[in-house]
């Protein structure tokens, strides 16, 4: 039975930002609206005072952004719009959005970022590469507790970029999307094969149950899409995003697959990423041509902003499997607290 459209329950604070912005929204006696600390000054270099892909911030911006899909419970509703959290919200994206445009090397050559994204190491790299040729049944349970963060939401952030687009970009998302919300049928919604996924592993399927497992450069991968699809100016980079899980998504699928039936995950935990692995090679090859061909063609200025999405997802994908990795050769746990 497909529990009701409910968000799930408020983390616990990670420092001085996030637990400002968790008080405020639970409105504890005397923490009201005028909690959250005052947003910095635009041209500040991270004002805050805080590492802007540390567990406080990251938490914080996690936080804000889930105010747009389910929110939490018992948090109002209005808070998803109120003035005072936006410019909480806004200093925190320019702490982050401002590294990153720093850290991640980009220029504007969209079709040699492309042509990068398919060219990878015969055995592949990263936590699949891992958990296909050494991982451990604990190991993959801990891989789908961090993914869980964004695959209970899966394609939703994108959607975002639906409105903003027109044209064959347009149809051509929304074909994409389309797919990736069941086609359809709602038992064939990807969120619902990843839920499927959870309980062949053993695993809480609710809504943001690991939040608070999560550490901050799993939460990173996730704010990146919520940052770009929130913000019009950015739709270039959400759209270089998208492609970029389109265009990696099938051989890493692939390997968990493997993965997955050498560790005896189940049917269900199976079926997810099988699901993937044809289907997201299709979904590459119109995303390229007509999404990105046509966005470029109607906006020649949004090359390196595409170029940017697809830079930036793959670093902050890099940043996110290292360290797993480091604590799974460690025979230590990848994740804050333990499943």
């Amino acid at each position: 039975m497909e529990r009701p459209h409910e968000g799930g329950e408020l983390p616990t604070g990670r420092g001085e930002l996030s637990a400002a912005l968790v008080d405020a929204l639970r409105g504890e006696p005397g923490k009201g609206r005028g909690a959250l600390p005052d947003a910095p000054a635009a041209d500040g270099a991270d004002p805050y005072g805080v590492d802007p892909y540390g567990d406080d911030l990251q938490l914080a911006l996690y936080v804000c952004y889930e105010l747009h899909y389910r929110g939490f419970e018992g948090v109002e509703d209005s808070w998803e719009w109120d003035p005072e959290l936006l410019r909480f919200r806004a200093g925190l994206e320019r702490c982050f959005l401002g590294r990153l445009r720093a850290d991640v090397p980009a220029g504007a050559d969209v079709s040699a970022a492309l042509e990068e994204l398919l060219v990878e190491p015969g055995d592949g790299t990263g936590p699949s590469a891992f958990l296909q040729g050494e991982g451990e049944l604990w190991q993959l349970r801990e891989y789908a507790a961090h993914r869980s963060l964004y695959q209970l939401k899966e394609a939703d952030p994108h959607a975002w970029a639906i409105p903003r687009l027109t044209g064959r970009a347009k149809a051509a998302f929304v074909t994409v999307e389309y797919d990736e919300f069941g086609a359809g049928r709602a038992e064939r919604i990807h969120v619902r094969l990843f839920a499927g996924l959870m309980q062949d592993l053993g695993l809480d399927d609710t809504y943001g149950r690991y939040l608070g497992h999560a550490p901050a450069t799993t939460l990173a991968t996730v704010n990146l899409m919520s940052l770009f699809g929130l913000h019009r100016a950015l739709r270039g980079s959400l759209v270089g995003h998208f492609a970029t899980v389109e265009a990696t998504s099938p051989p890493g699928a692939r390997r968990l697959v493997t993965a997955m039936e050498r560790l005896g995950a189940g049917p269900a935990a199976m079926h997810f990423y099988a699901e993937h692995v044809e289907a997201d090679a299709v979904h590459e090859q119109l995303v390229r041509r007509e999404v990105i061909g046509d966005l470029l063609r109607r906006e020649p200025g949004l090359a390196g902003d595409v170029a940017f999405g697809i830079a930036a997802t793959q670093w902050l994908e890099e940043r996110f499997g290292e360290p797993l990795i480091s604590a799974w050769r460690a025979g230590m746990s990848s994740l804050r607290l333990p499943l």
